[in-house]
């Protein structure tokens, strides 16, 4: 790979990491209802999961998928569903836990690292990427130059959304605010399946 192309492929790595999603749609919730501390596992779960899942697309997964459509399919349904349970309870979420102490917590490194596989937007970066970045000639050299450019990118494009969180939680103390605002999220969760629906 050259490095006029290992420059491109960074730069839509970091296009396609930092622009509204399902992960940084949940960054920016976590971080105000958990500060950014408390959201540190769900960003490296975001980078970790990502990176396991676009090796496996490049390594093979990629051409399963294509093979069986039904099981595309499949993954699209679960991704949907788990998506819309998470909305509901990003929605449902009334006060910030870390001052009330109740049971609400941020997601967790595995759950964050989990839920690459059924992020809708996540498979489209990861299959767009593949496609466009890898080479016949150089197949297990090129897979490895991707995920480390999305490796390299991903933490920081990622922690902006949790950063941006984080910094309107003085804002959002209010019940009432925070109330609206994660509705808003939860809504802007829903919007994010459209993509995926269409």
């Amino acid at each position: 790979m050259s490095l006029d192309i290992f420059l491109a492929l960074l730069a839509f790595a970091f296009v396609s990491s930092i622009t509204p999603g399902p992960n940084n749609i949940m960054l920016l919730s976590s971080g105000v209802n958990f500060g950014f501390r408390r959201t540190l596992p769900h960003m490296l779960g975001i980078g970790a999961g990502f990176v396991v899942l676009l090796l496996a697309v490049g390594f093979g997964l990629g051409t399963l998928l294509s093979a069986f459509p039904q099981l595309h399919l499949v993954l699209k349904v679960a991704g949907g569903a788990y998506l819309l349970y998470l909305a509901w309870r990003i929605a449902m979420a009334r006060s910030m836990s870390a001052k009330d102490g109740s049971v609400a917590r941020p997601m967790t490194f595995l759950e964050a690292s989990a839920f690459q596989w059924v992020n809708p937007k996540a498979w489209v970066m990861a299959v767009t990427a593949m496609a466009i970045y890898t080479s016949p000639e150089a197949p297990f050299l090129t897979v490895i130059l991707v995920a480390v450019a999305f490796g390299a990118v991903n933490l920081p494009s990622v922690s902006v959304w949790a950063a941006f969180g984080t910094a309107l939680r003085g804002f959002l103390s209010d019940p009432e605010r925070l109330k609206w605002f994660n509705i808003a999220m939860g809504l802007l969760l829903v919007a994010s399946l459209w993509p995926m629906l269409r």
